[in-house]
């Protein structure tokens, strides 16, 4: 008899431990909110010469801080001198055999803007598939602007099916304008649907090397911060292009909260 209690305990043990699908503790983990919070006590011996620092140093640190940040972000004077600085986009990248995104020659052709559409498949394997779906918009040779559609559908024989959708959309400063190279950051919000249901802050870094036509290979991250957790996608991607199309192949890795999702991803772009 005590052999059957024990093992009723231990399959109560494994059902608790197994009774969700891996999209399912990835919700769990990202809906959990944290409440935190801290109180620290001042001196008011010390106040006054906190308050001689800021007056005298304060006006110069924040100036310098500025200075630093915008040239870091956007631009420094050097650099204004140089064709990259006023560097159009081309039609597609290519178009020239030797250059991608930007071109430094006003006598070939340009695009004020251009537009990107880019659909790709997902597997991690047999049970965990995706999709994701990007319209890439960019214009005044150094903007852009970005809507990213992510779908996950998870196959559990033990515990039905589970899917998670997430929506991105983000402005994006392309930072270096380079024949062979561009390279951009990004502010957004990203919006988790599914049992999560909320908004967050979301960032982005990304680069693309023309290193060999008509190859490049392109690499981005993007973070989106709820609760105390984040959502994290890495993108490395080699891409094949062949005029206004290009074919996509490469690894993606996601992770949602806790869980960790490596996929690799195979799709294609058409540029408008």
């Amino acid at each position: 008899m005590k052999y059957i209690i024990m093992c009723f305990c231990i399959m109560g043990l494994m059902t608790n431990g197994y009774s969700q699908s891996k999209i399912g503790k990835a919700e769990n983990s990202v809906s959990r909110s944290s409440e935190r919070s801290s109180s620290r006590d001042y001196d008011d011996d010390d106040s006054d010469g906190d308050g001689f620092f800021v007056e005298t140093f304060g006006g110069i640190i924040v100036e310098a801080l500025m200075y630093m940040t915008y040239y870091t972000l956007i631009e420094t004077p050097f650099e204004t001198q140089y064709p990259a600085s006023q560097a159009p986009l081309t039609p597609y990248p290519y178009t020239n055999p030797k250059k991608g995104n930007y071109t430094f020659s006003m006598d070939e052709a340009y695009s004020p803007f251009r537009a990107e559409i880019t659909g790709r498949y997902i597997s991690e394997n047999k049970a965990m598939k995706g999709m994701n779906v990007t319209l890439d918009m960019r214009f005044l040779k150094r903007m852009g602007f970005e809507f990213d559609y992510h779908q996950l559908w998870e196959r559990n024989f033990n515990f039905g099916n589970d899917q998670l959708a997430f929506y991105n959309l983000m402005a994006k400063y392309y930072r270096i304008r380079a024949e062979q190279i561009d390279a951009w950051w990004g502010v957004g919000t990203t919006y988790i649907d599914g049992n999560v249901d909320q908004f967050g802050f979301t960032y982005g870094l990304g680069t693309e090397l023309f290193f060999a036509n008509p190859l490049s290979l392109e690499v981005n991250f993007k973070q989106t911060f709820i609760n105390s957790e984040t959502v994290n996608k890495l993108n490395l991607m080699l891409n094949f292009h062949i005029k206004r199309y290009k074919v996509i192949g490469g690894y993606e890795h996601l992770k949602i909260g806790s869980q960790r999702f490596p996929t690799f991803t195979l799709g294609g772009s058409l540029f408008l």
